[in-house]
């Protein structure tokens, strides 16, 4: 049941996050802006996100959404470390617990 409730909020929340940035709201725009990133960036982190949570929803491939999932994550934990952004360290730790907990409790 936790394994479950897991994986789809894992899904939920990588869609929604690639959701965020693809279409690039001006929040969005500003930090990957202000973090030096080129104009695609949003739309490209945003693609990939997207790509974890299909990957990760499909049993065959979840090993692979998980990987990149964690890629994504481990990189936004170092542009947040870089740029000393910290308040930005609270999502990202959920996502790092949550994808933890389903490789665990695999």
């Amino acid at each position: 049941m936790v394994h479950t409730l897991s994986i789809w909020l894992l899904v939920a929340g990588f869609f929604g996050a690639g959701l965020v940035n693809a279409i690039g709201t001006p929040a969005t725009q500003r930090d990957f802006a202000r973090w030096g990133y080129p104009r695609w960036w949003g739309r490209f982190t945003g693609g990939l996100e997207m790509m974890s949570a299909v990957l990760i929803a499909l049993p065959v491939s979840r090993i692979a959404g998980l990987a990149l999932g964690a890629v994504i994550i481990a990189a936004a934990v170092l542009t947040v470390l870089r740029h000393r952004e910290f308040t930005h360290l609270v999502p990202l730790g959920v996502f790092v617990a949550v994808i933890a907990l389903v490789e665990f409790t695999s």
